[in-house]
């Protein structure tokens, strides 16, 4: 019970700082999260505006939105990444990306470790014993393993970032595969805002410019992941689609 008072204490305080720290502003709108294009694109055009004279806040106000969601396995993730390329531009914002859904899910990681044990194995039994199954079938080739869990998320990451202390997935290893393994994904999300911003009518999305921007961005996508299943088909025990997100059946 000290477990679950704790991780509500946690996230009622980090609440308070994230609606205090949104208020800032006295004459911006009430600030929220987006849940569509729409108001991904009115909230990009906002913090682009007020990024001119206070770049500092709109830095530090996403920075925290970002850590939030990602510390508590909040969805939408994905909103924030195209948020980032939208607001920084392509370098900047897949910087902070990455290095926001790396702390994010370390935080993660180590709340679930020290509240959320008993809770998620309640949860979830099934899906926290096949993958402690799966860790322990590839100890030999973790890394590569979480990896392969990164590109092909065939458990949810953020099931995956809960249940990594649980499994006994050591933190260097999770850290360096979310900072490796979600890079892909993150330039996908980033590049897309960048476009997303740049966009002024539909004519543009079929620029040469952002044909060629739109390859890079499938190229990416595709080679990790294509490396990444050469070698599980020589090195790693894993299975296919099943039911629980995880597999059934072993690649030979």
């Amino acid at each position: 019970m000290r477990s679950l008072f704790g991780l509500i204490a946690v996230v009622s305080t980090a609440s308070l700082y994230l609606y205090l720290l949104s208020q800032y502003l006295p004459s911006a709108p009430r600030l929220k999260f987006p849940s569509d294009l729409e108001e991904l694109r009115e909230l990009a055009e906002l913090l682009q505006f007020y990024k001119t004279e206070h770049t500092g806040y709109v830095l530090l106000l996403f920075c925290s939105a970002y850590l939030y969601k990602q510390s508590f396995a909040i969805p939408g993730s994905s909103f924030l990444n195209i948020l980032a390329g939208a607001i920084f531009g392509l370098y900047e914002g897949l910087f902070l990306a990455c290095l926001l859904t790396t702390v994010g899910s370390t935080l993660c990681y180590f709340l679930s470790q020290a509240f959320g044990k008993r809770y998620i194995v309640s949860f979830f039994p099934d899906k926290v014993s096949t993958l402690q199954k799966k860790v322990e079938d590839n100890q030999d080739c973790l890394f590569f393993f979480l990896l392969f869990l990164r590109f092909f998320p065939m458990t949810p990451n953020w099931f995956l970032n809960m249940a990594a202390p649980i499994v006994n997935i050591p933190i260097t290893f999770f850290f360096g595969s979310v900072l490796i393994g979600l890079l892909p994904y993150n330039f996908i999300c980033v590049q897309t805002g960048v476009m997303l911003s740049e966009l002024t009518s539909l004519d543009d999305l079929f620029s040469w410019e952002c044909l060629l921007q739109l390859l890079v961005i499938a190229c990416v996508a595709l080679l990790p992941g294509a490396l990444i299943r050469h070698f599980s088909q020589r090195r790693l025990k894993l299975d296919v689609p099943a039911c629980n997100g995880i597999v059934d059946k072993k690649v030979q």
